[in-house]
């Protein structure tokens, strides 16, 4: 049982370290096209779309 467990734990931690790259890279990828913040910027201009078309409702 203890094996299994670990052997989840390892994969979860190597799903995780791989998911971190993407969003990395990713974020990077944002930045050189123009988003000063990366992500950040695109979170925030998502929710700013969202929040129209609410009002608009």
């Amino acid at each position: 049982m203890e094996h299994a467990l670990e052997k989840k734990v390892a994969y979860l931690e190597f799903i995780n370290d791989q998911l971190l790259s993407e969003i990395q890279y990713v974020d990077r990828l944002l930045k050189l096209i123009g988003f000063p913040d990366g992500l950040e910027t695109i979170k925030s201009a998502a929710q700013e779309v969202m929040e129209e078309e609410q009002e608009t409702e």
